[in-house]
């Protein structure tokens, strides 16, 4: 590595120097993602200010600026810092730098319970946006009218992610080899996929609210949803910080863990309980957004060498501002209207890999 030669403390600076960074980004974003919008921010500025305006367009532009546009950008940042902390967690659980937050097999649950949700409700169309292009002024209109319908699949996709992990485990019977672990991931995800696309298959209506869900948007998180997705955040970055010398363990192989004498079975279920729950919040309100798992904890291993309890903070920090920047980017690329986040995510997530794949080379 390119700052093995540092020492210990110019590595926690250097971390912590990363953080602060990470801080200030965050707070850019948060500006950009209240600029960005149909009505544009100097309208709404304009209509907030004049006292003779008319009180419709002032309550307009402050529903707006506060219900809309704060919410989501901060509901983006949730949604990446738990999907940044999900990756780091999988990727020292399985001692693989190329691990997701979707290899116990969540992401196919959530689809096939959100698929289950909209064939029931017959349909659904229009729930997610209906066009892959969504427009942000219509956004509230849409969501105030399906909010029990909104809270039922977001319960639907909860429920399918933490079930198909429940039948990885039972599949791999238990978490005690990681490899089996693996593998039964791989074939929950692809027999739960198959049932999803069977079933969209004998329910068509279905197929363009599913569409919205499947590239990911964050167009409807509100201030529920962004508390909901903050509370989960904390309390797995608590339960992940108290088992992050586990992962420091397992890094060096399971024996070298019993040999320091962690309890490895008992503390592996807890680290998959943490990728379970916060892969579940994320993708139950955001959709599938691919790549931010895998590519947040690639970048910060790229600026520092730390241990695992200060790069599940780093890569945290580090996927909630890439999906801000990513959100950000969707509503202003097109601007009036906007693009899937999912589908920028894994356009600019898989271009990183393969550019950091061609610049070090496949391993051996």
């Amino acid at each position: 590595m390119r700052s093995s030669g540092l020492s210990r403390s110019a590595h926690v600076r250097r971390g912590n120097g990363l953080l602060f960074g990470l801080l200030l980004a965050a707070g850019g974003m948060l500006g950009l993602g209240l600029c960005l919008g149909g009505a544009g921010f100097e309208n709404l500025l304009s209509s907030l200010r004049q006292p003779d305006s008319d009180p419709s367009m002032t309550a307009m532009a402050e529903q707006i600026l506060w219900d809309i546009r704060l919410p989501r950008t901060l509901g983006a940042w949730a949604a990446g810092a738990l999907l940044g902390l999900a990756g780091a967690v999988a990727q020292g659980l399985f001692r693989n730098p190329l691990a997701d937050p979707f290899l116990l097999g969540s992401a196919s649950g959530a689809s096939l319970g959100v698929a289950l949700a909209l064939v029931a409700m017959s349909g659904g169309a229009g729930v997610f946006g209906g066009n892959s292009i969504v427009n942000s002024g219509v956004a509230v209109s849409v969501f105030s009218s399906s909010l029990w319908v909104r809270l039922g699949l977001t319960g639907a996709a909860f429920c399918g992610a933490v079930l198909a992990v429940l039948l990885t485990l039972m599949l791999s019977r238990g978490v005690q080899h990681t490899l089996r672990l693996l593998l039964a991931g791989v074939v929950v995800s692809v027999v739960l996929g198959a049932l999803t696309q069977l079933l969209l298959l004998f329910s068509p209506e279905s197929l363009q609210a599913m569409q919205g869900f499947m590239l990911g948007t964050t167009s409807f998180v509100g201030w529920t949803a962004w508390s909901l997705m903050l509370w989960v955040w904390a309390l797995c970055m608590v339960v992940a910080w108290w088992l992050a010398r586990v992962l420091d363990g397992l890094s060096l192989g399971d024996a070298t863990a019993l040999s320091l004498g962690l309890p490895l079975a008992p503390m592996r279920v807890a680290l998959v309980a943490v990728l379970a729950l916060a892969t579940g919040t994320a993708v139950a309100q955001t959709g599938l957004i691919t790549f931010m798992g895998l590519a947040a904890p690639h970048l910060v291993r790229s600026l520092v060498i730390t241990t695992h309890a200060r790069l599940l903070l780093l890569s945290s920090a580090m996927g909630g501002v890439l999906l801000m920047a990513a959100d950000t980017l969707a509503r202003g690329l097109i601007a009036p209207q906007e693009l899937p986040v999912g589908v920028l995510t894994a356009a600019l997530g898989g271009g990183y890999l393969l550019w950091l794949m061609h610049r070090s080379g496949l391993p051996q």
